[in-house]
């Protein structure tokens, strides 16, 4: 598979957020603190699309090029719901979550094929499409593109199952 150029990747970035836009406008703080049995809300969707903390992906995204092939912990599966995003308002959480991403995006247009081609160790995704070892293009189209559309998909569903 070729790997996209860091401006493709930004670009699919951007796309993906204009598309998150759209499915959160008009949401109200009601709706986006419902959660359907068994399922997150939208406000904890944004919370884990932000991650941990504020640039926590381009944190982890920048690890790849500060050491040769590192070993990276993650919990793929955590909301990171705190206090303090749940009395956040859901405008301002899909703002931070469109700011980690626009992050991502720019950090991205002007890598080289030989940085996007850098590898980290990640055992949580042995079983995942991206492998053990996947590279950094791997990984951005990852986060920025099939991470943030299964989101998105998953808001939707949410959101409709919610309207009922």
């Amino acid at each position: 598979m070729n790997t996209p150029s860091g401006t493709q990747l930004a670009q699919e970035i951007r796309k993906e957020i204009e598309e998150l836009k759209k499915v959160c406008a008009g949401v109200d703080e009601k709706t986006s603190s419902s959660a359907p049995a068994g399922r997150w809300s939208p406000k904890e969707i944004l919370s884990h699309l932000i991650g941990p903390k504020e640039s926590a992906y381009l944190l982890l995204l920048q690890i790849f090029l500060n050491k040769d092939h590192p070993t990276i912990e993650i919990d793929p599966g955590n909301p990171f719901f705190s206090e303090e995003r749940a009395k956040t308002p859901f405008v301002e959480l899909l703002q931070e979550a469109v700011k980690g991403y626009e992050q991502l995006a720019v950090f991205s247009e002007n890598l080289t094929h030989e940085q996007l081609a850098r590898t980290a160790h990640i055992p949580q995704f042995k079983e995942s499409p991206l492998g053990e070892n996947p590279s950094l293009g791997a990984m951005i189209l990852g986060l920025g593109q099939y991470h943030v559309q299964s989101h998105i998909e998953q808001m939707t569903e949410v959101l409709q199952e919610i309207a009922r």
